[in-house]
């Protein structure tokens, strides 16, 4: 990780410089571009923290899932997720998430799968790790479609 926010005068003040950060690791094809939320003076334009905690939570329930529903004969053909979060600020300045709503959107080959495409989100959330690594409720709203 590297910041990119020195605009001169350094931290010199809450004002003076920039959120902007790259994140780069060895054998990645892609650098993710960084920031902090708007409301922290930072670039809307760039992933923030929170946001990618939210990405890693969805990223990792979808591939847990896929592999449950394979174990399971559930053939699903598509998969999309809008997590949301909620999150509480401390009078200190700090923060927490006190809630992750994931909400995917499965699509499964035959009409005959949906039950065991439902209860399998039980299963991929006990198997993601960063759903078990994080100190608040991960709740999962599926959605089965047939196509």
């Amino acid at each position: 990780m590297e910041w990119q926010g020195n605009r001169g005068t350094g931290t010199s003040s809450y004002r003076d410089y920039g959120r902007e950060n790259l994140v780069r690791a060895d054998g990645k094809l892609h650098e993710i571009a960084g920031s902090s939320d708007k409301t922290f003076h930072g670039n809307p334009e760039r992933w923030n923290p929170e946001e990618l905690l939210l990405a890693a939570l969805s990223q990792c329930h979808m591939l847990s899932y896929l592999h449950v529903a394979t174990n399971r004969g559930v053939v699903v053909t598509a998969y999309t997720d809008s997590p949301e979060g909620v999150m509480e600020q401390t009078v200190d300045g700090g923060g927490h998430f006190t809630l992750a709503v994931l909400k995917p959107i499965v699509t499964v080959s035959s009409s005959e799968m949906i039950e065991e495409a439902l209860s399998a989100h039980r299963e991929a959330s006990q198997k993601c790790f960063i759903a078990n690594s994080v100190n608040f409720e991960v709740r999962h709203e599926p959605e089965i479609l047939v196509g």
